[in-house]
């Protein structure tokens, strides 16, 4: 079970007007702009011109240094999510933004679910109107080593007309995408879950994925990885008494503390399941 400790959040948050003194704003007239650069890493922001609709697809790229880790939506006990702000008043929103397959790790007791490697957070953006579109946005992420460093950059974009072919941020879109993990399916999916009455544990039955291409005679066999997020800044992973019987598996989850006099009547928890080389990630419903 991981908690993201306010304390750690404030610790982060506190330095950040420093840090982003440290970043100059980064704008380009295309659809990439200039890399960000910090000392754990560098990032920047990529987009295509809106579709008919006014739709957009852009995405953070994040390159962390070797050694260096940056966090997913949930990230762990010291860790704060990614944070993507588009400025008020530019005629574009932001709707969504996706997180790829991230990783655990362990250190003792401190548990982090993060990205040791380059990682492409698509965004879905939507703009108003039909006015030339210019994006600026204002990026801020966990960037940690022995320490943990807060990341912020200002991107500025002016999109140009989508009739033309941008086959670099095409391709870098769509390799983000394919990261991403995968709605529920008829082999991959939890097909019951339920709340203990002291809110101690949460009873998943999962249906699993066989082998995969290219994975090891093993795979598939073993416990999947399951990250549970409920209110935010809430992370539970800890399984308890799983049991797999063919595509079957059955598992409680530790639920940890929740905020004080939290009713779970009526919310909608995340849960991500990795088993192998596929993901699936669903939300869990309490009625």
């Amino acid at each position: 079970m991981m908690i993201i400790s306010s304390v750690s959040r404030r610790l982060f948050m506190a330095v950040i007007s420093v840090a982003a003194a440290l970043v100059p704003l980064c704008s380009a007239h295309a659809e990439m702009s200039a890399w960000a650069d910090n000392e754990g890493g560098r990032m920047r922001l990529v987009a295509l011109a809106p579709d008919a609709g006014g739709k957009i697809r852009a995405a953070l790229q994040i390159e962390p240094k070797p050694g260096w880790i940056t966090y997913w939506k949930e990230p762990g006990g010291n860790g704060i999510p990614p944070q993507v702000t588009i400025a008020a008043g530019s005629g574009v929103s932001l709707d969504t933004i996706g997180y790829p397959v991230p990783k655990h790790f362990f250190n003792g007791a401190i548990e982090d679910i993060a990205y040791d490697a380059p990682v492409t957070l698509p965004l879905s953006l939507t703009a108003a109107g039909k006015a030339p579109v210019a994006i600026d946005a204002l990026a801020f992420i966990g960037i940690c080593r022995d320490i943990c460093i807060p990341f912020q950059a200002n991107f500025q974009l002016k999109l140009g007309p989508a009739i033309q072919s941008h086959p670099e941020e095409e391709a870098i879109l769509q390799a983000a995408d394919a990261r991403l993990p995968k709605p529920p399916s008829a082999d991959f999916d939890v097909t019951a879950h339920a709340m203990s009455p002291d809110r101690k544990t949460l009873s998943l039955t999962l249906v699993l994925p066989g082998k995969g291409p290219g994975e090891s005679p093993g795979a598939g066999k073993s416990a999947p990885d399951i990250i549970v997020t409920g209110p935010s800044g809430h992370a539970f992973t800890k399984q308890i008494g799983g049991k797999r019987d063919g595509a079957s598996f059955k598992v409680d989850v530790a639920i940890g503390k929740l905020p004080e006099n939290y009713d779970i009547s009526g919310k909608r928890w995340g849960v991500l399941v990795i088993d192998g080389a596929r993901a699936m990630e669903t939300t869990l419903a309490f009625e």
